[in-house]
């Protein structure tokens, strides 16, 4: 049977000990282990399948290769069980809501949680779990890796105009309202400076974005090779051979090069002479508009989230409170996605996020203090 350690299978089912032919039966800390093993088993592969249906092509028969394995390992706990089975438990917390949220979107987030989950596998140290399975689940990370490197391309440019634009807003337009109220400016002037800091960001980040994005598309676009190249390579020297300095240009030791170049013009390949493909650059890089319109609108929406306290008319230290609890509420939140899509701790990454905002708003703060005492 696939997966499943026979001798260990055997040994525990029947609870038999190897050294004295003695009956162990599992005791009840085994029981419980192994149903909750089997419990998480079975929500694992729900994740999968329901990912997998929402997938099409190559990467919903890999998804559905994985939740097959997860059957594989659902029978060995069933096989340990035997009549303990007993009701079926519910899987864990987390591995239910990502089953849910991967029913309902299918998102590359879900395959960035899914993939911690895998590296976090018990298997390695309980001896109840088959070298196996603790290899297919070290393996299964790295499919899961693999498949959320994907997503993680095609979001890569739109979302991070987004998320750190987002984060920009929030720390620069906090910071700013904390330095102008700590000088001892009134309300209607830190309201206007925060409304001011909001156009001025956004529309400095966006057109920052913009050009970032354009001028790194054209770099990309300059290094393709020549439209009129394929045409030329009818006409060249076969004994000069001068397309293998194309591929020695381009990396290729002199063998290789002049190896590939006399396949290239025997006709023995379908190698496209001069072609070299940039999709992964180019989508990895993302579209200028669209990153300069994400880039504007969550910075936008970053910047105001300091300035609320002022618009419903609190002033001084209640106005700067409020904003820095919604401020810092909202770093963690940016911080928490970096993290999940990064494939790295959720609760880590928000720290983080918080710690440098605020950090920058004391600073901040300091200085306005300076600047209103020195001008007092």
């Amino acid at each position: 049977m696939p997966g499943v350690d026979l001798s260990v299978a055997t040994g525990r089912m029947a609870g038999v000990s190897l050294q004295d032919d003695t009956v162990t039966p599992p005791t009840a800390a085994d029981v419980r282990r192994w149903r909750r093993y089997l419990a998480d088993e079975r929500a694992e592969a729900a994740v999968y399948r329901n990912l997998a249906a929402r997938r099409d092509g190559e990467e919903r028969a890999i998804l559905t290769a994985l939740a097959d394995a997860e059957r594989r390992h659902e029978q060995h706990w069933l096989d340990l069980l035997g009549d303990e089975v007993g009701k079926p438990l519910r899987g864990s917390l987390r591995t239910r809501v990502l089953a849910a949220l991967a029913r309902r979107f299918g998102s590359v987030f879900v395959l960035a949680l899914m993939q911690r989950a895998e590296d976090r596998s018990p298997y390695a140290d309980d001896v109840d779990a088959t070298a196996r399975m603790a290899a297919d689940e070290r393996i299964h990370g790295e499919v899961v890796r693999g498949l959320a490197n994907r997503g993680r391309k095609r979001l890569s440019g739109t979302f991070r105009a987004a998320v750190f634009g987002a984060n920009d807003g929030l720390v620069s337009n906090l910071a700013l309202i904390i330095g102008i109220s700590a000088s001892g400016a009134d309300r209607h002037f830190v309201l206007l400076s925060g409304v001011a800091g909001l156009l001025a960001g956004a529309l400095s980040m966006g057109a920052g974005e913009y050009v970032s994005v354009r001028s790194q598309r054209e770099l990309l676009a300059a290094s393709e090779p020549h439209p009129d190249a394929r045409g030329a390579v009818a006409d060249l020297d076969v004994d000069a051979n001068e397309l293998a300095l194309v591929y020695r240009a381009r990396g290729m030791s002199e063998h290789d090069a002049a190896a590939h170049a006399d396949e290239v013009l025997g006709g023995l390949t379908a190698t496209d002479t001069a072609s070299t493909s940039t999709a992964d650059e180019h989508e990895a890089v993302g579209n200028g508009m669209s990153a300069a319109v994400s880039s504007f609108c969550f910075f936008a929406s970053g910047a105001v989230i300091p300035v609320l306290p002022f618009l419903v008319g609190l002033d001084g230290w209640a106005a700067v409170t409020v904003a820095g609890v919604l401020v810092g509420l909202a770093l963690l939140g940016t911080g928490a996605v970096v993290g999940v899509l990064s494939g790295a701790s959720p609760l880590r990454r928000a720290l983080r996020q918080l710690g440098i905002g605020f950090g920058a708003a004391a600073v901040t703060y300091v200085l306005g203090l300076l600047f209103g005492t020195g001008s007092a």
